[in-house]
C-alpha cells in the first residue's frame, strides 16, 4: 500500500478566479450555483479543434492487408443483414470527433445524451450499440431578459452559435434564433456527474447566470443510479439598478440524433403534473421496429417562477408556428399561452419533418437580489433490444413501470429530488476533493474519467428472461413473442441444444427461460450464415444468482467504435471503478462470466487475422466478450482471433474473481464461482507444452495486445498466470479445498522459478522469451499480474527489489523518454531507448495501461513516478495544451497525438489508483499472514502434479464435490 507521505503536489491546476471573476463567484455562491475549487474548465469561446485520427504505417498495412480485406468483406455481410459489425474501421461518422464534449446527461443503462462544453446535446446513445454523434441544434436553452419598462432588452441562445447548420438569420428555423452569446465571458466548470456554465454577464452585463447540469450518478445507489434523466438549475444574480424580468426557454426536438426525425409518426402533448412539475411530453417512434422513446421537457412553477409551454413548433412553418415565430412570442412577451396546456396531443409528424416544444420559465429578479429557476429533461425507453431479437425491460422499470408515460413520473422526481441526489454525491466526493495530499489534475480527473459508465453505451436490465421477438426469429411462432418464459416447453430442450450445461446450473437457473428460449431457436431448425460458414442455434439466456438482491445484469461497450458488450480483457482494467462505486454489479458481471466458463458453443466462425475457422467458445475458455447483438446467447463477437487459444483471459479471470472475493469479503459468492475458477485453470494446462508449469504464448498477438505477436514465455501473459495459480491456490484454501489448494501452489512454484530465469535480465522481464528483434523490449505492462496480486493483498510475486528496479526502468524508459513525461507511458521501448516500432500497438500509450502502471507504482511506494505517470495522461487528454480528448479518452494515442478508438473503456483503470490510495477495508483488514504458507504441499500430491501429461482437451467441470466446502475464516 502506499506510504503517508505527501504525494506529488502540485497548486491549483485551474483555479476558478482564473476564469470566473472573484465577485461573480461570490454572488453566485447559494444554492449551489458557484462551480468548485476543484474542475475542469474550459471558456465557451475556446476552439474545439478537430481529432487526428491514427494511420498504419506503409508496412503494417502491408502485414494486414489480408485481415483488412477479410474485416471488409465481414464487414459488408454484417450490413446486408442490417446489422453493424462489431469492428468496423471503414465506415465514418458523418460528425468528425472534436474537442467539444463535456458531462454526459443521465443515470447508467437507460440510453445517454451528451452535452458538450458549449452547450450542445450531442453523442446520442439511446438504442444499444449505436451512437449518432452529431448534435441536434434545436435542443437549446435561451434567455430573454426585460429592463426599465422594456426599454432595456437581451436575448440569446446561451451557446455560441459555431456550428455549421446555422445560416442565414433570414429563414424562419433555428438560424433567425439571437445566436449573440460570444461566450468570451463565459466558462464550463465539469466535475462528473455535474457540470457549471457560468455567465459572467453575458448576455446582460448587469446578470451573472449560473446553470449547473446534475444527474442520478451515486455510487451505492442501485435505484436512482439507473434513472434517465437530468437537472438543470439555473442560478440568476441582478447586479443592476433596476428590476429584471428573466425568462429562460429550454427548446427540445423530437428526435434522437442524426435523421431520426425523418421516419416521421412522432407528436407532442403538453402535461402539468404535481408539485407544479409541467412540460411537454415529445413521442418518438424510432425506425426498424426499436423500442419507442418519450422524452419530457419540463420546469418547476413555484410562488416567483411561471411556467409555459409551446407544445409543438417546426422549423419551416408549415402545419406549426415556425422556430423564428417562436422566439418572437418569447422576445415580445417573455411567455406562452397558459391555454397551450389543453392543447393536448398533436397530430403525427409527417416523414421529414421535425417537430420540436419549447418550455419557459419567468421570473422577475429585484436589484440585487437573487431567483433559482429548474428545468429537468427525462427519457423513457423502457424496453431495450438488440437487433438478433431479444427484448429487456431496463433496470428503471423495476421502479417506474414500463410505460412511456413513466417519463413524467422520471422528470417529477428529478425535479423534487436533485438537492437530495447532491448531497449523496457531494458525500462521496468531498473526502477525495479535500485530500491536500492528491495533485488536484488527479481529483476532478479521476470523477471525470467516470464519464464512460453513462455515455460509454451502458445497459443495465431489470435482471429478467428476455422476450422473445418472434420477427427475429422466424421459426418461432408457437407462442407469443411478448411474453415471458413459460413452461410449455419442457427443461430436456436444453439437452438438444449445442450446449453443454453442468447439471447445477441447470437446476439454479431459471428453467422458464432456459427452456422457452431453446425451444424458440430449436424450433427454428434453418441454417444461418455467419461470414460463409452455417450456424447453429445460440446458447440459453445466462441466468445467475446475484445473492439476495437482484441488481439487474449489466452491459458497457469496450468503446463506440468497438461494439462488443463487456469486454473481459478490458474489464480487466476498467473494472476498479465498478469494484469501488457498485460492487454489486462487479460481481453480477462476474457471475455472467463465471456461467459462461462452464458453457460450449459449438457453431462455427471464421477468424479474421488467418481466415481458419473454429467453435465460437470452448468450454472451459473465458470468452472475450458477451456479444454484441445477442448478449449472453451469443457471445464472442470479436472474430479478428480465435480467443479461446488466448492467454491472458483466462488468468484475468481468476485474478479479478479473486479480488473481487477478497475485497467484498462475499463469501457465497467464492463458492459460487469456483467451479469456473478451476475449470478456468485447468483449461490452461494445454498450454503449458513442457510441463514447467508456465504457459507459453503461441507466436501470434494471442491477448489483449492484438496486434503484437508473441513468442514462447511472455513476460505480460506469464506473470498474469503466476499471479492467477496463487490466486487460485490462495482461494482454494480459503474455501477449504485442500487438493486444489496443493494443485496451484506446487505449480506456481515451479512457474516462478522458470518465469524469472527466462525473463529477468537484471533490470526488468523482457518482452518474451523468444529470439525476435523485440524479445528484450521493455513492456510498460509487464508486472500486470503483481499489480493484481497486491490489489487482492496476496504477498508479492517477486522480491520487492525486483518489482521496484522493473517499475523504475518502465519510468525512466517508457514514461520519461517519451517527451518527458507528457504523453503517459508508451507499450514497449527498446533497451536503445527509443520506442518499439514492432507494430502499432508497441508504439501506442494506451491510457488505461499508463493509468494500470501508475496504479502499481503507487502499490509499491514510488508515490512521485506514479502520479507523474498518471498525469501524461491528464497533460495529453485533459489539459488545455493537450489534444482534446476530455469525456472522449480514447484506447490510446501515438507520440505525435492521434488517436485510436474514442470514448473507451479501459481508461476507468485510473480508478485503481484510488483503489491503491484507499484500499477496501476488507483487504485492510485481513490478517497479515501469507497463507500460502499454510499450504501444505503432501508427496503424493508433489509426485501427481509431476506425473500429469499435458492435456489437450479442454477440462471437466467437476472440479470438487460440493462436500469439499470447509471455508477458513
Amino acid at each position: 500500500m502506499v506510504s503517508g507521505h505527501i504525494f506529488h503536489c502540485r497548486r491549483n491546476s485551474w483555479p476558478a478566479e482564473e476564469y470566473v471573476g472573484r465577485t461573480a463567484l461570490q454572488l453566485l455562491d447559494f444554492d449551489g450555483g458557484a462551480p468548485p475549487e476543484q474542475a475542469w474548465r474550459r471558456k465557451l469561446n475556446s476552439d474545439a479543434n478537430l481529432l487526428k485520427e491514427f494511420s498504419v504505417t506503409f508496412m503494417e498495412a502491408m502485414k494486414m492487408m489480408t485481415l483488412g480485406l477479410r474485416l471488409w468483406s465481414y464487414v459488408r455481410e454484417e450490413a446486408s443483414h442490417g446489422r453493424k459489425a462489431p469492428i468496423d474501421p471503414f465506415t465514418k461518422e458523418r460528425c468528425r470527433p472534436s474537442a467539444s464534449q463535456g458531462v454526459p446527461l443521465g443515470g447508467m443503462g437507460s440510453g445517454s445524451i451528451s452535452r458538450g462544453f458549449r452547450g450542445e446535446f450531442k453523442n446520442w446513445h439511446i438504442i444499444p450499440g449505436l451512437c449518432e454523434s452529431s448534435p441536434v441544434m434545436e435542443n437549446q436553452f435561451s434567455i430573454f431578459v426585460s429592463r426599465d419598462g422594456g426599454n432595456k432588452k437581451y436575448s440569446s441562445v446561451l451557446a455560441p452559435g459555431h456550428h455549421e447548420g446555422l445560416k442565414k438569420k433570414s429563414d424562419s428555423g433555428i438560424s433567425s434564433w439571437d445566436w449573440n452569446l460570444s461566450g468570451q465571458h463565459s466558462t464550463y466548470h465539469a466535475l462528473f456527474p455535474r457540470a457549471w456554465t457560468v455567465y459572467d454577464g453575458e448576455p446582460d452585463p448587469d446578470l451573472k447566470i449560473s446553470c449547473r447540469q446534475i444527474s442520478p450518478f451515486i455510487p451505492h445507489d442501485y435505484k436512482d443510479s439507473s434513472l434517465p434523466t437530468s437537472v438543470f438549475v439555473y442560478t440568476l444574480v441582478n447586479t443592476g439598478k433596476d428590476r429584471a424580468k428573466v425568462s429562460l426557454l429550454m427548446t427540445w426536438a423530437n428526435s434522437i440524433g442524426g435523421f431520426s426525425h425523418n421516419t416521421g409518426g412522432h407528436y407532442n402533448e403538453p402535461f402539468i403534473a404535481e408539485d407544479g412539475v409541467s412540460g411537454v411530453l415529445l413521442h418518438h417512434k424510432t425506425a426498424k421496429d426499436n423500442p419507442p422513446v418519450t422524452f419530457a421537457v419540463a420546469a418547476c412553477e413555484t410562488q416567483n417562477v411561471n411556467v409555459t409551454v409551446l407544445p409543438v413548433f417546426g422549423l419551416s412553418g408549415e402545419n406549426h408556428v415556425s422556430a423564428k415565430e417562436m422566439w418572437n412570442t418569447m422576445a415580445q412577451n417573455g411567455h406562452f399561452n397558459r391555454e397551450n396546456f389543453s392543447a393536448g396531443s398533436s397530430m403525427p409528424s409527417s416523414p421529414g419533418q421535425k417537430l420540436c416544444a419549447a418550455v419557459s420559465a419567468s421570473t422577475w429578479v429585484e436589484p440585487h437580489g437573487r431567483c433559482t429557476v429548474v428545468f429537468a429533461l427525462a427519457w423513457s425507453s423502457p424496453k431495450v433490444k438488440f437487433q438478433k431479437g431479444c427484448t429487456y425491460n431496463r433496470r428503471y422499470t423495476q421502479f417506474y413501470g414500463t410505460s412511456e408515460r413513466s417519463a413524467v413520473n422520471l422528470v417529477h422526481d428529478a425535479l423534487t429530488k436533485y438537492k437530495l441526489w447532491e448531497e449523496e454525491i457531494e458525500k462521496w466526493q468531498n473526502p477525495i476533493l479535500k485530500d491536500e495530499r492528491l495533485p488536484e489534475w488527479y481529483k476532478f480527473t479521476l470523477f471525470n474519467e467516470l464519464y464512460f459508465l453513462v455515455a460509454g453505451g451502458t445497459v443495465w436490465t431489470d435482471g429478467q428472461p428476455p422476450a422473445i421477438d418472434e420477427k427475429a426469429n422466424p421459426g418461432f411462432n408457437q407462442q407469443k413473442s411478448s411474453k415471458r418464459g413459460t413452461k410449455d416447453t419442457k427443461p430436456e430442450s436444453v439437452k438438444e441444444s449445442h450446449v453443454n450445461l453442468t447439471a447445477e446450473q441447470i437446476r439454479d437457473s431459471d428453467e422458464r427461460s432456459v427452456s422457452k428460449f431453446a425451444a424458440v431457436h430449436g424450433s427454428q431448425m434453418q441454417e444461418q450464415t455467419n461470414g460463409g460458414l452455417k450456424s447453429e442455434e445460440p446458447i440459453p439466456y445466462l441466468i445467475s444468482k446475484d445473492g439476495p438482491e437482484n441488481v439487474g445484469k449489466f452491459l458497457y461497450l469496450e468503446g463506440v467504435e468497438y461494439i462488443m458488450w463487456n469486454t473481459y480483457d478490458v474489464h480487466f482494467y476498467a473494472s476498479f471503478a465498478l469494484l469501488d462505486l457498485f460492487p454489486k454489479i462487479e460481481l453480477s458481471i462476474q457471475r455472467d462470466f463465471a456461467n459462461a466458463v462452464l458453457y460450449e458453443d459449438r457453431r462455427k466462425v471464421k477468424f479474421l487475422a488467418d481466415g481458419t475457422s473454429g467453435i465460437r467458445k470452448a468450454k472451459g475458455a473465458v470468452p472475450h466478450d458477451l456479444g454484441t447483438h445477442d448478449p449472453w446467447h451469443e457471445m464472442n463477437a470479436y472474430n479478428i482471433h480465435d480467443t479461446s487459444k488466448w492467454k491472458d483471459l483466462n488468468p484475468k479471470f481468476v485474478l479479478q474473481i479473486y479480488r473481487d472475493f477478497a475485497a467484498t469479503g462475499e463469501m457465497q459468492f467464492g463458492r459460487d464461482v469456483w467451479p469456473a475458477v478451476c475449470a478456468a485453470m485447468d483449461y490452461m494446462d494445454q498450454f503449458d507444452r513442457d510441463g514447467d508449469g508456465l504457459i507459453e504464448n503461441d507466436g501470434f498477438p494471442d491477448q489483449t495486445y492484438d496486434a503484437w505477436t508473441v513468442h514462447g514465455i511472455s513476460a505480460y501473459c506469464g506473470g498474469l498466470w503466476l499471479a492467477a495459480l496463487q490466486a487460485a491456490a490462495t482461494m482454494a484454501h480459503r474455501l477449504g479445498d485442500r487438493h486444489y489448494a496443493e494443485k496451484y501452489k506446487l505449480k506456481f512454484i515451479k512457474a516462478k522459478a522458470v518465469y524469472e530465469a527466462k525473463l529477468w535480465n537484471g533490470s526488468y522481464f523482457n518482452y518474451d522469451s523468444g529470439t525476435s528483434s523485440n524479445s528484450r523490449s521493455i513492456q510498460a505492462d509487464q508486472l500486470a499480474g503483481q499489480w493484481y496480486t497486491a490489489s487482492s493483498g496476496l504477498p508479492p510475486l517477486f522480491e520487492e527489489h525486483k518489482i521496484r528496479t522493473a517499475l523504475q526502468k518502465i519510468f525512466e524508459f517508457n514514461v520519461m523518454k517519451v517527451k518527458g513525461g507528457r504523453l503517459g507511458a508508451a507499450n514497449g521501448m527498446t533497451p536503445k531507448g527509443k520506442v518499439d516500432e514492432t507494430c502499432m500497438q508497441s508504439r501506442e500509450i494506451w491510457t488505461g495501461v499508463t493509468y494500470a502502471v501508475a496504479a502499481n507504482m503507487l502499490l509499491h511506494g514510488m508515490e512521485h513516478q506514479g502520479f507523474t505517470t498518471a498525469e501524461g495522461i491528464f497533460i495529453a487528454g485533459w489539459s488545455e495544451e493537450g489534444y482534446g480528448y476530455w469525456f472522449q479518452t480514447p484506447e490510446g494515442w501515438t507520440t505525435d497525438g492521434h488517436y485510436r478508438s474514442l470514448v473507451y473503456m479501459r481508461p476507468l483503470a485510473i480508478w485503481a489508483i484510488q483503489y491503491a490510495l484507499s484500499p477496501p477495508k476488507a483487504i485492510l483488514e485481513a490478517p497479515k499472514v501469507n497463507l500460502m504458507d499454510r499450504i501444505h504441499i503432501s508427496p503424493h500430491m508433489a509426485r501427481a502434479i509431476s506425473e500429469i501429461s499435458i492435456r489437450k482437451v479442454a477440462p471437466d467441470n467437476r472440479c470438487f464435490p460440493s462436500s469439499a466446502f470447509k471455508c477458513e475464516c
